[in-house]
């Protein structure tokens, strides 16, 4: 099966703005997205606010598809003014105070699955699983990745949490996925990705529970590598560099052999996709309004973000600074849009 990313999340590769400190470097790839490289650990930290809702929206999905692109094109190296250094980690986080991420943009969903838009949810899935695959394969680079989860973490946010090497969990952190709940599946890699962790059993289970689960339940299953206390997970994921310096090199061989060993190909999650599709358009009305439901949630946690300690809101010395919310008229555009990312009959425009 060939693979075919929409053009707007394959060709989007424009330069961010660097902003150079003595500790690192950052990184702004767009209001929605921006990314820190840590000298002293050699480790490329990206940290995600997307807006209005705490969701994988079509033009976040162009924005991490343009930092992966950045790193994949780098070769493992990054060249500066004042020397070279090697990227040894790749860090997923969010800038969202109490949420890594919940998932799939649910009213997009409501949209195409109302217009009976099929290209336009193939569209979208086959964009997620690009952005997942980047992050598993490790950008087919000599790397370790990690998922830092601070918060909430449900259904594709799960999913994209699953796709690093490595799952850090803050105590406080909550995973789920609720599509169970409107009577569909997680179709972006969550079969796969939880089926070479924990075995197919445990794995259906999970997803068909629609339950919530703690960061200790989910490192009592495998699915989680390490629990850290609440607002220590920086450090907790410090510390796992430091601790490896010596033996880099082999973890990631390692993680490369297991790939190759419990291999997830693109077929696979794109035929999986697939299946999701089919089920998404033969959901009811009465779904649908469950799923309204859980758009609701993801507006709510977008709006009334928790109070946590001012470093998880910072990458590295420089504080983050959330995005203004997206003009309507600018996240959803006619047909005729040239300019965006196309979903069937719905597009999206470049930050």
């Amino acid at each position: 099966m060939e693979m075919q990313v929409p053009a707007a999340v394959r060709e989007a590769h424009q330069q961010p703005a660097a902003h150079h400190q003595e500790s690192g470097i950052h990184f702004e790839f767009s209001p929605q997205l921006g990314a820190y490289f840590d000298k002293n650990t050699n480790a490329f930290w990206s940290r995600w606010a997307p807006e209005p809702r705490p969701c994988f929206n079509p033009r976040l999905l162009v924005d991490i598809r343009a930092y992966y692109h950045f790193l994949s094109q780098s070769k493992g190296t990054l060249q500066r003014a004042d020397g070279t250094y090697p990227i040894e980690y790749v860090v997923l986080a969010s800038a969202t105070p109490g949420v890594f991420n919940l998932g799939g943009d649910l009213d997009l969903f409501k949209q195409l699955i109302a217009a009976k838009d099929k290209q336009g949810l193939l569209c979208y899935g086959r964009a997620c699983i690009d952005v997942l695959y980047s992050n598993y394969v490790g950008h087919n680079l000599p790397l370790t990745t990690i998922s830092l989860v601070q918060g909430e973490c449900l259904g594709g946010g799960f999913e994209a949490a699953l796709s690093s090497d490595i799952v850090v969990a803050e105590k406080s952190a909550r995973f789920g996925f609720p599509e169970i709940l409107f009577n569909l599946f997680p179709g972006m890699g969550a079969y796969s990705f939880l089926d070479r962790r924990i075995g197919d059993k445990k794995a259906q289970s999970l997803m068909s529970s629609g339950k919530i689960y703690g960061a200790d339940e989910m490192l009592s299953m495998g699915v989680v590598d390490i629990v850290a206390e609440d607002g220590a997970g920086e450090k907790a994921v410090n510390g796992l560099i430091q601790e490896r310096r010596r033996s880099r090199n082999g973890h990631a061989a390692l993680a490369a052999a297991r790939r190759r060993v419990h291999a997830i190909t693109m077929d696979e999650l794109m035929d999986i996709v697939q299946i999701w599709v089919d089920s998404a358009l033969r959901l009811t009305e009465r779904d649908l309004k469950l799923m309204h439901k859980l758009v609701s949630r993801q507006n709510g946690l977008g709006d009334a973000p928790q109070a946590v300690p001012h470093e998880r809101r910072t990458r590295g010395n420089r504080p983050w600074t959330s995005p203004s919310p997206l003009p309507a008229q600018n996240f959803l555009r006619p047909q005729q849009a040239s300019d965006g990312l196309r979903f069937g009959n719905l597009s999206v425009a470049h930050p």
